[in-house]
């Protein structure tokens, strides 16, 4: 194997695959990046068992070829040559690279060590804006679950049903919801679970661009293609939450905030909690203001947010970076928080427009005073 490339443009590509590569592996070669040199162009993929990148750079290639490279010592040495053009040989499993005065010698590993990635054959997608799934990701990804005792939570669904795609995250405590209208799809309505890791990545590599990502959704995998890039992660699978039948459909109190308001409001009582305690902040919802207040071993604190509306005083209380996560992520500038009891759901939704967005948070149990 043998081209030369831009050293920017392979950075950038190691940085893509490496976010795939498994740091620790039984399998050696998963702790490296495949490197595939065709005709005129290198193919980087990098390939943990649960998801794999791969993407493509031009480059000018002499001799076919591929060879396995460890993720972090490649990718350690592309970042410090410096600009120009990088030069990759390898004989055998010796790889040489070279870049203005700059030279290395590493060993790589036989490229037939390295597992096939899975292929994604289906007739049913959806493409969808990389800006517009960015953003749904990211107002979502805080409510996936990160604990292993319910496995099937450490995903979002993602719903396509009669023209619109609907993505949920739940963790036991709390739920976040994105709906958004599609028109490009292909297949009937469907419903998958894609790992929560898997956005996280998915999310970095969409740009601020009105550019299509292409979604196909096959029997156990799932791909997405963003320009020369294609990520491929498994499906969860098991039961997802009803979340239609969660969430409550009335509501005795209804007071709309300004939600960047009610955030600092929030903020500043919670100066008081740290990750040691974990007291809740008791919320008090009156005639026009909603006052909170939270103590602690470090002291007391106590702040007041006009709201519009009745609460009929009713008190609740709600884990502090619980409340945060969903008044940061709401993609409105004012909401509704929508109340019942003491002991029943939080729902936070938009005042005007499209309801494309819901947030529901579980109370905590409060003490007597």
């Amino acid at each position: 194997m043998k081209f030369s490339c831009i050293r920017s443009e392979l950075q950038s590509a190691v940085a893509i695959a490496a976010k795939a590569a498994s740091p620790k592996s039984p399998i050696p070669a998963l702790e490296g990046i495949l490197i595939e040199a065709g005709s005129d162009s290198v193919r980087l993929t990098g390939y943990d068992l649960k998801k794999g990148i791969y993407t493509k750079i031009g480059a000018d290639v002499s001799e076919m070829g591929s060879i396995v490279l460890g993720s972090r010592i490649f990718g350690d040495i592309i970042r410090a040559l410096p600009e120009g053009t990088v030069y990759i040989q390898s004989n055998g499993n010796n790889v040489s690279i070279t870049c203005e005065n700059a030279e290395f010698s590493i060993i790589g590993t036989d490229s037939s060590d390295y597992p096939e990635l899975p292929a994604v054959d289906s007739e049913t997608g959806i493409q969808l804006p990389q800006d517009l799934l960015s953003k749904i990701i990211r107002e979502t990804i805080f409510a996936v679950s990160d604990s292993e005792a319910r496995p099937i939570y450490m995903g979002e669904l993602f719903e396509i049903s009669d023209g619109f795609l609907t993505v949920v995250a739940v963790d036991g405590y709390r739920l976040a919801l994105r709906k958004e209208p599609v028109e490009e799809t292909t297949g009937s309505n469907c419903s998958f679970i894609v790992p929560g890791t898997a956005l996280n990545d998915l999310e970095k590599l969409c740009c601020s661009t009105d550019e299509k990502v292409n979604i196909h959704l096959g029997s156990k995998h799932i791909s997405f293609t963003i320009g020369e890039t294609v990520l491929i992660s498994r499906r969860l699978e098991g039961e997802f939450l009803n979340y239609k039948k969660t969430v409550p459909s009335s509501f005795n109190i209804e007071v709309r905030a300004d939600r960047r308001l009610l955030q600092r409001t929030v903020e500043r009582v919670s100066l008081i909690i740290d990750d040691k305690i974990k007291n809740p902040l008791r919320c008090t919802f009156g005639d026009d203001e909603v006052r909170i207040l939270c103590a602690t071993s470090l002291g007391k604190a106590e702040d007041c947010c006009a709201v519009d509306g009745e609460g009929g005083n009713l008190e609740i209380g709600f884990n502090n970076r619980y409340l945060l996560d969903a008044l940061k992520a709401a993609p409105a500038e004012e909401i509704n928080i929508c109340l019942n009891t003491g002991s029943s759901p939080c729902v936070i939704t938009p005042v005007e427009g499209e309801q494309n967005f819901l947030y529901m948070i579980l109370p905590v149990r409060l003490k007597a005073e």
